[in-house]
């Protein structure tokens, strides 16, 4: 019987192709934080790139478009005392973005419809509540304004951006450094890798650990772990000779792996990116000057190894664009925002096929930016998936809604602790001003009649009061009933 040595697949011959010098952003001051975040988050509309700043924290924001020279003048987002750390756009709004900071806030941001006009300092919201330097930030996959924030403080908090509160704070659960915090498909769980070497599957809602792995990976430098669509969770890590490492866990058992493999000796933190709709997942180390790529299925050995995309320059950190935001006509199935110390340099990859026409098998329903849930009816315990649009038109984005943040009055945080529900307060907070400027009003309006009642003259007295002018000055009840800021 005849044996397949080489397993068929669809992606072994991906095509990798670096784009042309021009369609590159240049002279861009890459940060130099040390931080194994990917520094780059991107969008169907923005290239975000965090860069270096004097005095403060700041991240560029480039419509895709605008490639060539960046102008050394170009605004910037630099709302942060300290360096940012890491940022994330908004699955749900391509105008807004998130950036965490070594001055241990996280920030909201609304970036306007063509980009950036002036530097901007004012973000949409802050949210403080970590008491170190903020390293992640991850929005939910399918509720509407719901954002995680993981710390140096070893603590994961998640916020409702609507109202700028925290919903949850999970703070027992990591005795040191969180390395990496990922959602499942529909943001029930998250899976975390940590210093302790422990990667743990969590209940965020009911705040309780599901699953978790000791030395999963047994390397002492840092770990990587992100879930899959069918729920199962990829690490990277290191081995004990130092060697890099990827595993494949299932949360039901992680006594066993369901697959380990031993790459290479390289020291640099491998970070994983992965397409839900093709089950790829491509690999980027930070100093790597490669990009590898592996395809998940059922059979073993579970992870197979397709190919690389090697370049000559070493990458500082990398970008990946969601799916809607490819190019269907040309096949492409993934593109990278490389960063090298002075640029941003995309990577276009593409599977070669004859046909002009769409390709279903290479483009399954993705999704979209629609969310299905709101923040609230997560936190009640409603789950949902993301809703899936069709590429076979080319996406079309639609119009984003204004990220709206009702803040409530300081006054009632302590009245709001003692009441579940948080909608009432939110009512009184927005009514008490109004109130109090009717009142204002109306006080006013009786000074204004009980003047005219008195029917005196304001220019006679309306000069100073002196010696000469005795008979210019108003009587005491007069001066009572009288406003002191009348102008002259």
């Amino acid at each position: 019987m005849f044996k397949r040595v080489v397993r068929q697949s669809k992606f072994r011959h991906v095509f990798g192709q670096a784009v042309k010098n021009d369609q590159c952003y240049d002279d861009i001051r890459v940060s130099r934080v040390t931080w194994d975040s990917a520094f780059c988050a991107v969008n169907p509309k923005f290239v975000a790139i965090i860069v270096e700043a004097s005095g403060g924290g700041a991240f560029m924001v480039l419509p895709l478009h605008k490639s060539g020279r960046i102008d050394k003048a170009y605004p910037t987002v630099c709302g942060h005392t300290g360096p940012v750390l890491d940022i994330d756009w908004c699955p749900h709004n391509d105008q807004v973005i998130a950036s965490g900071s070594e001055d241990c806030t996280v920030m909201v941001w609304q970036i306007p419809e063509n980009g950036l006009v002036t530097s901007m300092s004012e973000p949409v919201v802050v949210l403080e509540g970590h008491s170190k330097r903020v390293g992640i930030v991850t929005w939910h996959p399918t509720a509407r304004n719901v954002l995680l924030s993981a710390g140096c403080d070893n603590v994961v908090i998640i916020w409702n951006v609507g109202t700028g509160e925290a919903m949850i704070t999970l703070e027992d659960m990591h005795p040191d450094i969180i390395f990496s915090v990922c959602w499942n498909r529909n943001g029930s769980l998250i899976c975390t890798a940590c210093k302790d070497k422990k990667i743990r599957v969590i209940d965020p809602r009911k705040e309780e650990i599901i699953a978790e792995k000791d030395k999963a990976h047994e390397g002492a430098r840092p770990m990587r772990a992100i879930f899959l669509s069918d729920g199962k969770v990829f690490t990277t890590g290191f081995s004990r000779m130092s060697e890099r490492q990827l595993g494949l866990w299932d949360p039901d058992n992680m006594e066993e792996p369901v697959s380990v493999h031993e790459m290479d000796t390289s020291n640099g933190v491998l970070l994983p990116f992965y397409d839900p709709d093709t089950n790829v997942v491509y690999l980027c180390g930070k100093g790597d000057s490669s990009i590898r790529y592996f395809e998940i299925t059922d059979e073993a050995p579970f992870v197979h190894y397709l190919n690389t995309f090697t370049t000559k320059e070493p990458q500082r950190g990398m970008g990946y664009m969601p799916k809607r935001g490819l190019d269907v006509n040309k096949c492409e199935i993934a593109r990278f925002y490389k960063l090298h110390e002075r640029k941003c340099e995309p990577i276009i990859m593409t599977v070669p096929r004859k046909s002009d026409l769409f390709q279903d098998d290479l483009y399954p329903d993705t999704a979209g930016p629609e969310a299905p849930l709101e923040a609230e009816e997560w936190i009640e315990g409603k789950n949902g998936d993301p809703i899936l649009i069709s590429l076979k038109h080319g996406y079309i984005p639609g119009k984003n809604r204004d990220l709206k943040v009702v803040k409530k009055n300081i006054l009632d945080n302590k009245m709001s602790k003692n009441t579940e529900n948080t909608a009432p307060a939110v009512k009184t907070a927005t009514s008490t001003p109004s109130i109090k400027s009717e009142a204002k009003l109306e006080e006013v309006l009786k000074e204004m009649k009980s003047l005219r009642e008195l029917d005196i003259p304001l220019a006679r007295w309306a000069g100073p009061v002196t010696a000469n002018h005795h008979d210019s000055v108003p009587s005491e009840a007069c001066l009572e009933k009288t406003p002191t800021n009348i102008p002259r």
